[in-house]
Parts: structure tokens; sequence; C-alpha cells
């Protein structure tokens, strides 16, 4: 059977919760709710307010990691404190729990056997406190992904630093300092994201759902200091329990656009060959690229 996908060109805080519900699941205990907290100086992700009535829905708690790039990318999130600190400039911990998955370590550490780069992926340690996970992606471009939706913030999302590392280096360290001097190919970087999404839906299986937004669609990620405006305009929102079929969705809603601002957008995607992170996933079978766009 097809996935799933539920469209809406709506783009509400209201219309997230509708389409939630058009998914038919009620995710039990307690809820881990990934988003895209935002990099300090970034004007284009998703503040607190947009997520609120979904995250209150489901009686969530924001989840993030720290990342793997340093001051010299001009971020913050790569300590807790200062992580923390940027939570609460956000707006973040005014209306919700956060919960910063790798603050104390160590790592929990899960095997990847079937892989197609990673043995293994690092994620925060408090990943296991949840039951279950909504997965909320602001969808929009990348400068080393192409592209960033739900694949993304499984794979990027929920790793620790060490996590991250191991993904941007094709599994070849964790060391965070090390990985920039052993990045991963176009080919690799996919696959290696593919292979951390994948470990992150069979923990949850049959208990994660997904939402992408098409909103401030920039070639830039929420995790850009400095991203450049939004190249095109809204599209709309789309939801699904299957991460491979949404992130198509949307791509296919770009592809098939006749926005002036496509063929930059796409430039991006094709420059670092991001729909490979698709086609691995499906590959590797938590998902596929064969859906049913259901609109609302």
């Amino acid at each position: 059977m097809k996935a799933k996908v539920y469209f809406t060109r709506e783009i509400t805080p209201e219309k997230v919760v509708e389409l939630y519900h058009r998914l038919g699941v009620e995710l039990p205990g307690k809820v881990a709710v990934k988003v895209h907290s935002g990099e300090k100086g970034n004007q284009n992700f998703l503040r607190p307010e947009f997520w609120k009535p979904m995250v209150e829905e489901v009686k969530g708690t924001i989840v993030e990691c720290n990342t793997a790039y340093g001051d010299a990318a001009g971020g913050v999130r790569d300590h807790t404190e200062a992580h923390q600190k940027l939570m609460e400039e956000h707006g973040w911990t005014q209306y919700f729990d956060v919960d910063i998955m790798d603050a104390e370590g160590p790592d929990v550490i899960w095997p990847i056997p079937n892989g197609k780069i990673l043995k293994e992926n690092h994620l925060g340690k408090n990943i296991l406190n949840y039951d279950s996970m909504l997965v909320l992606a602001h969808f929009k471009g990348h400068p080393m992904g192409g592209y960033g939706g739900a694949l993304k913030q499984l794979a990027i999302g929920c790793a620790s630093r060490a996590g991250k590392a191991l993904i941007h280096s094709a599994g070849k360290t964790d060391d965070r300092f090390e990985t920039w001097k052993q990045h991963a190919s176009s080919v690799e970087f996919p696959e290696a994201m593919a292979d951390a999404a994948m470990s992150v839906v069979e923990h949850f299986q049959g208990k994660i759902a997904f939402i992408n937004v098409m909103k401030n669609l920039s070639v830039d990620c929420d995790c850009c200091t400095v991203a450049e405006d939004p190249c095109m305009k809204d599209i709309g929102m789309m939801a699904s329990l299957d991460p491979v079929a949404i992130d198509q969705a949307c791509m296919d809603l770009i592809i098939s656009s006749d926005d002036p601002g496509r063929d930059h957008f796409m430039e991006r995607v094709n420059s670092r060959n991001g729909i490979h992170t698709i086609e691995a996933a499906a590959e590797l079978g938590f998902g596929s690229r064969e859906y049913e766009l259901v609109e609302i």
C-alpha cells in the first residue's frame, strides 16, 4: 500500500493539529517533540508560538541535541550552557519543557547492522526517556544536505555531538574537531543520514509521526546564523507516518512548482545530491517514495 501523505495549503498552528489528527494515531506515553530551535541570528526558523497548539495537544517535551560545529561557524548550540540560553532567548522554555538530550553523557549507541555507511548511531541518552516521537520539521534547503526535512530531523537532529561527527565524516570519526577534515562525499553523507534516521524510526516503530511545514523556503537551514532569505512562496504543510514519503512529497511539490525561485532552490538540492537521502532511505526499507497525497 502507498503511504498516505496529508496536505494543506493553509499554514496555521490550528491546521497543524488538524493534520496530526488526520493520521488517526495517538502517540502514547511520554512524547518527544523534535523541532529545530533555530541558530542564534537565524531569521527563518519556525517560532515556538507556531508549534504551541501541536505540542500541547500531545503534552510533549521539546527535544534537541547539541551541534558538532563550533564558534568558528558562528553558532552557539555546540555546548549545553549556551544552547540552553538560546532556547530561552528564542522562547522555547517560556512555553514548553525543553530537553537537550545529550546535555550529559554518556551517549546511547544504537547498532545499525545493515547500514550503508554507518555501523552505529550515537544519540543523546535522554532519548531513552520517551515512549514516542513527533517530528516537526521546517522543510527548506540545507548548505550540506541540499535540503532539510523529516529525514534530517531524525538523523542529524537526534544525533549527539559525537553522532553528528560520525554522520558528517561517513563513520570515520566521532571527534567533532576532526570530522571536518574527513568530510563525507556527496554520496556518503546522504547515505549516512539515511542510516542514522533508520535507527530512530526502528526504535520508535509504530509510535512516531511526521509533520513538514513548507514555509520560509530558503536554500539555507535554520542552523545558519546568516541564512539567505526565502526564495519561494510558502507552499503548505504535510503530515504522514512515513518519513520517506513525506520528504518525497515535499520535494515533488517543489519540483512541480512554477515559482520563479524553484530553480534556485533545486540548484541547492541537486548540487548537494540531496535527493539521494530519500533514495537511500527507501532502499533501506523504512519508508517508501510511493505515496498517496490527500489534500485537505
